[in-house]
């Protein structure tokens, strides 16, 4: 299961207005990279493969390979802003070691 707080959708859904992509779906996926060895991936897509695992969060519909589910499976989303201004925070249980900015991550020990 992926969650995304009430914050996270909000700012989903003015991203998708704003890049004029209101049916867009959501990807959610990790690359190799960062200081934790992983980093999260957000993009919109307009096709679901058929590998795709989909949550679906009011109007927004996230998808997720489902070979990345072990690393993303009870993963919460939020969104919140500072000083510093907006950003998307992640809030990962599988996550063993997390970087500072929260963007990269480790599964190993």
């Amino acid at each position: 299961m992926i969650n995304l707080s009430a914050a996270a959708v909000q700012e989903i859904i003015r991203l998708q207005s704003k890049q004029n992509q209101p049916n867009a779906l959501f990807r959610l996926k990790v690359k190799p990279g960062g200081c934790c060895n992983l980093c999260y991936v957000m993009q919109f897509d307009s096709q679901q493969a058929s590998n795709d695992q989909v949550y679906n969060h009011g109007q927004i519909k996230v998808v997720v390979d489902s070979q990345q589910l072990n690393y993303l499976n009870g993963l919460t989303l939020d969104y919140s802003e500072d000083l510093m201004g907006g950003g998307f925070r992640f809030n990962n249980p599988n996550a063993k070691v997390a970087c500072g900015c929260s963007n990269s991550f480790s599964v190993g020990s």
